[in-house]
């Protein structure tokens, strides 16, 4: 299920005719709702940096025919992508930023610490980046203390890490299950986790992910066409943070229409447990 879709489709406004841009398109549900709008003409370029989902959301957009164009590759070169497909000038941008429900319940790479899968964490596994396992079982303590407190804003940073410097000495450590047990087994447990925010910082560590989010705000912003609507779903303070500077910077050319960030309904929190933490801003391109 899509989270914020009635307000993703409220702040955009996609119109007839309108070329759009699903920056992280996933499964396509924020896509076929926009491309519903857009017609008779009007298409939208679908990317994701999975290759593994594409095929799923090629068959759920294909109703669309070729006015759908979905393509393999990171929203941080979003400009080269969208020149490459022909979509040069869209009026509608969306960004659904972080880990999707597929990554925590498919995809077996470690993104969820409740299941015994590898610990990889790479949305694309064709990248040549390292892993979360390499990551866990190669870092030096401090640069584990570094990830956790700045991508994790994990308070015991220093603790988990000279847990897992101390563990790695004696075995590698190669799946989600054996990370969280570690960490379960050595932090005192609260409302969350103890493994929560280590799984998020491990993430956006092994993905470069707020690298790739602030290049792909401001590529997305220049390649907007004049009126057009922007639109960005964080899910932690960090992305967030990102998208509120951005948008700050963007306030000669452009007008901010969310002034504080739209969160879900109460009813979407219930039934989405995935929406609670989420929240949206869109900004406007204005005319020069």
């Amino acid at each position: 299920m899509p989270v914020l879709l009635n307000e993703v489709i409220q702040y955009l406004a996609p119109q007839p005719n309108e070329d759009a841009i699903d920056a992280t398109v996933n499964g396509g549900g924020h896509a076929e709702a926009t491309l519903e709008r857009i017609g008779p003409g009007g298409r939208l370029l679908g990317i994701d940096r999975d290759p593994s989902i594409l095929d799923e959301t090629k068959s759920r957009l294909s109703r669309f025919g070729d006015r759908a164009i979905v393509a393999c590759g990171n929203f941080s070169n979003i400009r080269l992508i969208a020149k490459d497909h022909g979509v040069l000038h869209p009026s509608v941008i969306l960004f659904d930023l972080g880990a999707s429900s597929y990554h925590l319940a498919s995809a077996k790479r470690g993104f969820s610490f409740a299941e015994d899968e590898p610990l990889d964490m790479r949305y694309n596994p064709d990248d040549t980046t390292c892993s979360a396992e390499d990551l866990v079982n190669h870092a030096a303590l401090e640069e584990l203390e570094r990830i956790f407190k700045t991508y994790g804003e994990e308070r015991r940073a220093r603790r988990i890490a000279e847990l897992i410097t101390s563990a790695r000495k004696h075995r590698r450590i190669e799946t989600a299950k054996d990370l969280a047990a570690l960490i379960a087994k050595g932090v005192a447990r609260g409302k969350l986790h103890p493994a929560t925010r280590i799984f998020q910082a491990l993430r956006i560590a092994v993905n470069d992910e707020l690298t790739h989010v602030d290049k792909g705000i401001r590529e997305a912003y220049a390649l907007l066409a004049e009126d057009g609507r922007l639109a960005v779903i964080s899910f932690h303070s960090l992305e967030d943070r990102i998208a509120k500077n951005i948008f700050k910077e963007m306030k000669h050319t452009g007008a901010i229409l969310t002034p504080k960030p739209v969160s879900a309904s109460r009813q979407e929190k219930m039934s989405n447990p995935r929406s609670r933490s989420a929240k949206l801003r869109v900004i406007k391109k204005l005319k020069t």
